[in-house]
């Protein structure tokens, strides 16, 4: 499990001296009780990473033949229910369901589908795939089609193929020609040729793609960004945006994200629970640092003058601490 889903600059760590059947447990007893006792519900499930967690579904439902989210589902309520489950559920099951509720009811939430799209690995999608075709019966791919159009469709599809290339190494030839066909198909003719965008911006390595910034800048004389916003519109547009983000800094790009959800009137808690759980296992430590960076204020004191009670609780054990 410590695979494709864990990183180097997390907030939580696996909890030693770790025994799922004692947590197991502890946690029966915290729901069972007359009343139940979140304390110890908030302080194992924000205490274990997300395999340790999943070894105690597994106790759990071996010990007492019932799901262990099923049994938070039954015993809490609101955002703060959400928050638990989300903890309890494995990262690529917890992703595919979260991607079927951006597409789900009326609406689309496209910016949750592009941050997703964006922020996950090849190999993360591939399994995300699999894991969506596993509970919905259906593939993401087809629910994406038929969901969106045009362009963004397209893009959005090449992401969900899980088709980018990983690797660090950066081609500089490369990047002088991708440059120049990007130069190509926007800025230097009439229309757009958004193809080229797609296919450089969807399949590139992130490394690869901040070489070919800097030689799209050299070539335009303008930042891509600009170019992007200039030259394109809508959700498309948005899309290419959070790629062109995600290659320069991704922390950065969920930083900001974090920022959109807790500022103003009304907090978007299923953006906040989202980053916060897929991401504290991989690079929540920057994204706070890129906060403070940005914002001049910490992530903790933004989450804690906007939520409350358990809830509230929960989100700063897994922001870890206050900078």
């Amino acid at each position: 499990m410590a695979s494709i889903w864990v990183g180097h600059r997390g907030t939580m760590q696996d909890y030693p001296g770790f025994s799922p059947s004692v947590d197991a447990e502890a946690i029966r007893k915290a729901i069972r009780g007359i009343g139940t006792d979140e304390e110890t519900l908030i302080s194992i499930l924000t205490e274990r990473t997300n395999a340790q967690r999943q070894l105690i579904v597994q106790a759990y439902q071996a010990a007492y033949g019932k799901e262990l989210k099923d049994d938070l589902k039954g015993d809490l309520s609101g955002h703060f229910k959400e928050l638990m489950v989300a903890l309890v559920t494995p990262p690529a099951m917890f992703d595919a369901k979260q991607l079927k509720k951006s597409m789900k009811g009326v609406g689309t939430s496209e910016h949750a589908l592009i941050e997703i799209l964006t922020t996950r690995t090849s190999r993360q999608m591939k399994e995300i795939s699999q894991a969506y075709y596993t509970v919905y019966k259906k593939s993401l791919g087809d629910d994406i089609s038929s969901e969106t159009s045009g362009d963004f469709r397209k893009a959005l599809l090449t992401l969900a193929d899980g088709r980018r290339d990983e690797s660090l190494k950066v081609d500089e030839q490369l990047a002088k020609k991708d440059a120049q066909i990007l130069y190509n198909a926007g800025e230097n003719r009439w229309g757009t040729d958004e193809d080229k965008f797609t296919e450089i911006l969807c399949l590139r390595s992130f490394p690869q793609l901040k070489l070919t910034f800097d030689e799209y800048r050299n070539i335009s004389q303008k930042d891509i960004e600009d170019s992007i916003k200039g030259e394109l519109s809508g959700h498309f547009e948005n899309l290419l945006l959070a790629i062109v983000r995600c290659a320069r800094s991704m922390p950065a790009f969920l930083a900001e994200r974090l920022h959109q959800a807790l500022k103003g009137v009304g907090t978007d808690e299923f953006t906040l629970n989202r980053i916060m759980v897929s991401r504290s296992e991989i690079d929540l430590l920057d994204i706070r640092a890129e906060f403070k960076k940005h914002y001049g204020y910490s992530l903790y004191s933004a989450i804690k003058s906007d939520t409350s009670g358990n809830y509230e609780i929960t989100l700063l054990k897994i922001c870890g601490r206050d900078d």
